[in-house]
């Protein structure tokens, strides 16, 4: 009995997600949002910069980053292949 409540659990999280998505939504916009911001004061952490100097800038900062968790991610699966 407890499985068929937990999988009909499981089919309305799934639909409310597929319904959520299908409408071009998601519910990740405050935490993208926070990143965002978190680069742009790493890259001009007293707010002296121009609003689109700091955004460029951000936008590089949030490129290295990215660039930086890929080159770990691959020494990672050429550490575990030997």
């Amino acid at each position: 009995m407890g499985a068929t409540r937990s999988e009909g659990r499981v089919q309305r999280a799934r639909l409310g997600a597929y319904s959520m998505h299908m409408q071009g939504k998601t519910n990740t916009a405050s935490a993208r949002a926070a990143l965002e911001r978190k680069f742009e004061v790493e890259v001009d952490p007293d707010g002296l910069l121009p609003n689109e100097e700091r955004k460029r800038r951000a936008e590089f900062a949030r490129k290295a980053y990215y660039t930086r968790l890929a080159l770990k991610s691959a020494e990672a699966r050429r550490g575990r292949s030997k």
